[in-house]
């Protein structure tokens, strides 16, 4: 009976992508959207030296703009997803965009730590409305023979945002106080807004109902595995950590279970029964432990080893999210003409590689001999990262695009919040040679990825659904 739910779908008909004209309307809504997503992480970042001066509160307190964002984000991806396939994903979108733009608002004219934490919280349910179903608007609004193309921009977008987003925060700073930050998000969401209704494709809706006790429970799993991890990087009372990530198992457990024999799970278990998708969903979670354990551990090497500036610290990790930007374009471009477990296995090696060569730098090395090394991990994470997506993408059914996008941007953020706590351990452990051991261990998982991604050569994906 549920296999019968599970294949219904009302209309609008399965489409493959927009005319040229829409899609490109369409394309700079969704974008849009992205970026200011994507950017509203790093410019938080930047910002929070001087929320703290401005609403008189400690570094400690203060850390919670971030967690809070991060938290309602990651908790609400997959239920957002699912909601998606029931509703629309152009309607989760949309409301995503619009609470996104509201919240911002909220964060502009906040004037406490209470009332920009309730703010943020509700900015990153925002996000997640964006993030959840993004891959799988990109999914309808590109034809099948230019998904890799239309996934290769969406990474773009991405990069560029991370590359350029301490770069815009630091200029708005320049000018402005904190509360510009978030104000800029304003036009911008109500531009993307009105395209976005015009021209966002309706997409098909599946007829089963939506579960919001195990929405609840995704909630609670997802959550609890994010406060987890922190707990973990942050040094916090053992017991607890482990508390906080035994809760999430029992609870995914308790999920899993209850939705066994769902047309569409929550936790989507149907999907992670094609080998090609678990594996791509597995080697995405290696990739991003390898970019956190980086990213935590570089500029740390840089100023306490090295003796570098902020400033130039800051230079030396731009090249790699700006290759990420050029090469994903290049990557999904590849990705529509040859095999993903291939290029995905290269990209991966060639992470690996230059995670081994930022673990071997000389004592003083000079700036090129830095910055080179960065390039070739912008370089494998770049190739990688475009063609894999694609792969998690294609290789769910349609009407499952929901499902498959909610895991894409959950598996992002779980591997860096996975690589980040990784490099607290090994600072914790090993002191300033911490830094080290982390570059080592993002090399072992990006070895590790390389092989789980040549590995889905083994099975032929089946037609899509």
């Amino acid at each position: 009976m549920l296999d019968t739910v599970a294949a219904k779908v009302v209309s609008p008909p399965v489409m493959d992508g927009l005319p040229p004209e829409r899609r490109r309307w369409a394309v700079a809504a969704i974008f849009t959207a992205l970026a200011m997503a994507s950017l509203d992480t790093a410019i938080a970042n930047i910002a929070l030296p001087a929320i703290a001066s401005d609403l008189h509160v400690s570094p400690a307190e203060v850390v919670w703009v971030v967690n809070v964002y991060q938290i309602a984000l990651v908790a609400t991806l997959l239920p957002l997803g699912a909601l998606g396939e029931i509703v629309g994903h152009q309607r989760i979108y949309l409301g995503g965009l619009l609470l996104f733009t509201l919240a911002s608002l909220g964060c502009a004219l906040a004037w406490s730590l209470p009332s920009l934490l309730v703010a943020r919280t509700l900015q990153g349910l925002g996000a997640s409305g964006l993030m959840s179903v993004n891959t799988a608007l990109v999914r309808f609004v590109y034809p099948s023979r230019m998904l890799g193309r239309g996934l290769g921009h969406n990474a773009l977008v991405v990069g560029t945002a991370f590359t350029l987003g301490p770069t815009i925060a630091s200029s708005i700073l320049a000018f402005g106080p904190w509360p510009w930050l978030f104000a800029v998000n304003l036009p911008f969401g109500v531009i993307a807004l009105v395209i976005g209704m015009r021209t966002l494709p309706a997409t098909p809706r599946a007829t089963h109902g939506f579960d919001f006790t195990s929405a609840a429970l995704a909630s609670i799993c997802l959550g609890l595995f994010i406060i987890g991890i922190g707990s973990g990087a942050h040094k916090t009372s053992p017991p607890l950590v482990i508390a906080e990530l035994v809760g999430a198992l029992v609870v995914g457990w308790i999920l899993t279970r209850r939705q066994a024999d769902h047309p569409a799970p929550m936790l989507p278990i149907d999907l992670f029964r094609r080998p090609i998708f678990a594996l791509s969903a597995a080697t995405a979670v290696c990739s991003f432990a390898v970019q956190g354990l980086a990213f935590v551990s570089l500029p740390f090497y840089f100023e306490d080893v090295l003796h570098r500036s902020q400033v130039e610290t800051g230079f030396f990790l731009t090249p790699w999210p700006l290759v990420v930007a050029i090469m994903a374009p290049i990557g999904g471009r590849l990705s529509d003409r040859y095999p993903v477990g291939i290029l995905g296995s290269i990209g991966m090696l060639l992470l690996g590689f230059g995670m081994v060569l930022l673990a071997t730098l000389p004592a003083e090395p000079g700036v090129a001999n830095i910055v080179w090394r960065m390039v070739i991990c912008g370089i494998g994470f770049g190739f990688f990262q475009t063609p894999n997506m694609r792969a998690i993408m294609s290789s769910a059914p349609t009407h499952r695009s929901g499902g498959a996008s909610g895991i894409v941007a959950t598996a992002r953020l779980t591997g860096q919040t996975t690589g980040a706590a990784l490099a607290a351990l090994c600072f914790a452990l090993a002191g300033h040679e911490g830094a080290t051991w982390a570059l080592a261990l993002g090399a072992g998982f990006a070895v590790l990825g390389s092989v789980m991604s040549v590995s889905r050569l083994a099975f032929t994906q089946k037609p899509k659904a």
